[in-house]
């Protein structure tokens, strides 16, 4: 077990002035709160958090961290409190664990959300202190160390998770050894049969391995003398998830993977790695298209290196990496190695560089309301696929693999995205859809009358991108639905014999927009235009604001609702012990024949007839409660709303407007939408005779395929 000498003997190797009483206190704090608890192991659950606190110094992580790392299970898993925590060990420590704990207790609804929520409360948290990220990295380390004492199950939804969020994460902080070592594990999990099978093949041959990196040093250093530079040759296997990828790719079995040798040097100097690289490959002939220079054009993460494979001395593929020993440092490292925190300094132009991913997540992170969609944008960038083009101008841009002209269009600016009609590369013309390469030089041409498409969204591939065009896309349609919902209200008002001068300013409209609960006149004219409010709806509300009677019900839509009022008023229901007794039917409750009903004597407007268990009956005076009874004819009808939650797919509508007409049901009004999660939304108001006419009708609803509820609203 770690104890905490080897933690404060590893902080002063790389921080000698490191002040280390603060750690042995986090230690005899953390040591008393956790006094009898164990893990899965048996071990006493003190050595988790001296562990997490131990990665943390092969992190290079500052004092502070460290403390975090020791106690960031106290608020979760003891009886501790954040306003001690921060009283013993300062407000800087108690947020890192208070951040740590809070993505540790999230609870999601499915594994989809989790990823995607987990991932957001992460981005968040680094926005005010990355360190609780480096902490919850350790930390999750030490868990996949330990996982094989939990369940199959659990083993496999931890190595998934670590394997979708916190490896690519560690990547994109460049800390390599670290995503190696979660690869690695994850794999052990995942895919044991193939992780033991890339183990015992890489044993086998572990004897003519290290024989032949041998032999291989010894030629690189031989002809590096001949040109008088000293260098640093190291000769490692690649871990085992790399081969295991290499693998899959490529359909290869465990002995057909001959590229598992990397040999890296390191070098004093920029210069000299140029100079070894054209050494090596006049001693060995390079495999055309693997020669990668991470130097001119380093990885968001400023990773900086050459990379090159070669046919080796034996005739098998061998990767050398090329190096200064500050780019190792980084590789390895991470943004351990220009930590900004560190010693109280300020963040470097290096640091700014490091961190612009993060702030440029959180701006789009607030833009995206679905989790799903963010999940998206973020492994999107967190994956190293990308791609580097150039302006005409000879300015460097990176985008994701697969990105097309669009995207490049709307990474110059929304307006240029908006105007893009076509795009040059390398002095070509190409169609938008063309996918970028790298060292492509794009030039943009744009038009006044070109406009985003709908199928653009199907091409580009940045979150920039995509939220531009669907913004655009929005906005148009519903300035198009305001065009189209004034031009019906205007036509109505002709029709009705109404004069008014300027729609969008008449103060009638305006408080007949306030009194459908919209927030302006546009609003409402957006959804006469969408076929949600009828013209005619407005102009009723009209009429009395200006003085003007009702004039007589005319057309068939007209007189079917004159015959539905009238037929409410003065059919179907019998008052106990009245007659003539002018009745309503209640709004709120919509009742049927068949369904237990009573009656409230509303002052001046008769009987309205409301269900029984209705909670505004419930709520009534009982002295102005009576009794009533249905008495239907044959000729009456009533009103129901029915709402229907189904997957969105063609033709459902049909399919429940069909079962309506074979039920003898009239649809009086329809209205559908489709959710962001592909489910459709559809509300009927319908004419029914009777209660047991509307169960046959939401019985026969719900057998049809992909309907997932029925419901009586």
């Amino acid at each position: 077990m770690i104890r905490l000498n080897d933690i404060t003997s590893q902080l002063l190797k790389y921080h000698p002035n490191a002040d280390t009483t603060l750690v042995e206190k986090a230690y005899v704090y953390s040591a008393k709160v956790h006094q009898g608890q164990v893990r899965l192991s048996g071990e006493p659950y003190l050595s988790h958090p001296l562990q997490v606190a131990y990665i943390l110094t092969r992190l290079k992580m500052d004092v502070v961290s460290i403390v975090a790392g020791l106690l960031h299970d106290t608020l979760e898993d003891t009886d501790s409190e954040l306003s001690e925590i921060e009283r013993l060990f300062g407000k800087e420590a108690a947020n890192i664990v208070d951040g740590v704990t809070k993505l540790s207790k999230m609870q999601f609804t499915s594994r989809q959300e989790r990823q995607a929520e987990n991932m957001r409360k992460m981005i968040l948290a680094m926005a005010t202190d990355i360190r609780v990220i480096m902490v919850k990295l350790a930390d999750r380390l030490h868990n996949m160390e330990t996982l094989g004492y939990q369940t199959p199950e659990k083993q496999a939804l931890i190595a998934r998770e670590t394997l979708d969020i916190y490896t690519p994460l560690s990547g994109r902080l460049g800390i390599h050894w670290l995503k190696s070592n979660l690869e690695d594990l994850c794999l052990y999990y995942l895919e044991p049969e193939i992780y033991e099978a890339i183990k015992s093949g890489i044993a086998e041959r572990r004897g003519a391995r290290e024989a032949f990196i041998r032999d291989v040093k010894e030629i690189i250093t031989k002809k590096l003398n001949d040109s008088d530079i000293q260098a640093t040759i190291r000769g490692r296997h690649k871990h085992f998830y790399s081969i295991y990828m290499k693998m899959k790719d490529q359909n290869l079995s465990v002995n057909q993977v001959y590229d598992n040798l990397a040999l890296r040097v390191i070098l004093k100097s920029l210069r000299e790695c140029y100079e070894v690289l054209g050494i090596i490959h006049t001693e060995w002939k390079p495999v055309p298209g693997r020669f990668k220079d991470y130097i001119s054009l380093p990885k968001a993460n400023m990773y900086q290196s050459l990379h090159t494979t070669v046919i080796g001395p034996l005739g098998q593929r061998m990767e050398v990496q090329i190096r200064t020993w500050e780019m190792d440092k980084i590789a390895e490292e991470g943004i351990a190695s220009h930590w900004k925190y560190k010693e109280g300094l300020g963040a470097s132009q290096t640091d700014e560089k490091q961190f612009a991913w993060l702030r440029q997540l959180l701006e789009w992170q607030k833009q995206v309301s679905d989790p799903r969609e963010f999940l998206e944008t973020v492994r999107m960038d967190l994956f190293p696929n990308e791609v580097y083009v150039f302006t005409p101008k000879g300015e460097v841009k990176r985008f994701p693999k697969g990105a097309t002209p669009i995207d490049f269009a709307y990474g110059i600016h929304s307006e240029v995205g908006e105007k893009c009609s076509g795009a040059r590369i390398n002095g070509k013309m190409v169609p938008l859809r063309h996918q970028m390469k790298n060292g492509d030089i794009v030039q943009i041409i744009t038009s006044s009358k070109q406009h985003p498409s709908k199928d653009w969204l199907d091409v580009v591939k940045t979150p920039r991108a995509k939220t531009k065009i669907r913004h655009w896309i929005m906005t148009q349609e519903k300035d198009q639905s305001i065009n189209l919902g004034k031009e019906l209200l205007e036509k109505g008002l002709v029709q009705s014999q109404l004069n008014l001068p300027n729609i969008l300013k008449n103060e009638q409209i305006e408080s007949i927009a306030k009194d459908l609960s919209f927030h302006s006149v546009p609003d409402l004219l957006a959804n006469i235009g969408f076929g949600k409010v009828s013209a005619n709806q407005v102009i009723g509300r009209l009429r009395p604001k200006l003085g003007i009677e009702e004039p007589p019900p005319t057309g068939i839509v007209s007189k079917m609702v004159s015959r539905i009022k009238r037929k409410q008023s003065t059919h179907g229901i019998k008052v106990e012990g009245v007659e003539d007794m002018l009745v309503r039917f209640a709004n709120c409750c919509h009742p049927l024949p068949g369904e237990h009903v009573i009656g409230f004597i509303t002052r001046g407007r008769g009987v309205t007839v409301h269900k029984y268990n209705c909670r505004h009956a419930l709520d009534a005076d009982p002295d102005r409660l009576v009794e009533v009874q249905w008495e239907p004819t044959d000729q009456d009808v009533y009103l129901a709303n029915i709402k229907v939650t189904s997957v969105d797919k063609k033709g459902i509508l049909a399919d429940i407007s069909a079962i309506m007409v074979q039920k003898d049901a009239n649809i009086i009004q329809a209205d559908v939408q489709t959710t962001m999660d592909q489910k459709g939304i559809s509300h009927f108001t319908i004419e029914v005779e009777n209660y047991k006419q509307l169960q046959d009708i939401i019985g026969a609803i719900k057998k049809v395929k992909n309907v997932m509820i029925v419901e009586r609203i």
